[in-house]
């Protein structure tokens, strides 16, 4: 009997039947640590995707920014995240909004793991990477640099 494609039922663990767990980037140039991405919903006929991302106790994303938002909802754990001048703690059911061109970084609680929803449209430019001079700016705001030093 074929499953039926428009249920997928939640496994545990943040795991859904027929959805794959994938490393956070396919391109290891980009530094991160113990993160992990699921696809959720990703269709031809939608405009978004919808994604789960687990870091890892102590594991943070890619410091980077888009020219494409993103929209986030903490289901899992909480750490710190970085949008664009601010450094802000995040914990279950909080709402994160990137807007395009800022940078940002997630990076979990060194005692737990953070997941987090991210809605992102289908088609999206690829992540630009901090420079030196980026860094330098960055770490003129005090919190920003704290936030970093965390790596």
């Amino acid at each position: 009997m074929e499953r039926d494609k428009h249920f997928r039922e939640a496994g545990g663990d943040f795991r859904w039947d027929g959805v794959d767990v994938h490393a956070y980037k396919d391109d290891g140039s980009a530094p991160f640590k113990d993160i992990t991405r699921q696809t959720l919903f990703n269709s031809d006929t939608m405009a978004a995707e919808l994604r789960y991302f687990e870091v890892a106790p102590g594991g943070y994303s890619t410091l980077e920014r888009h020219e494409h938002v993103h929209a986030v909802m903490i289901l899992r754990g909480k750490g710190r995240c970085l949008v664009g001048d601010e450094v802000r703690e995040i914990g279950h059911l909080d709402l994160v909004s990137i807007p395009p061109m800022h940078w940002h970084q997630f990076r979990a609680a060194p005692d737990e793991p953070l997941g987090f929803l991210c809605m992102v449209d289908r088609q999206r430019d690829r992540p630009q990477l901090p420079d030196a001079r980026d860094f330098a700016e960055l770490r003129s705001n005090p919190d920003i640099a704290a936030f970093l030093g965390e790596e």
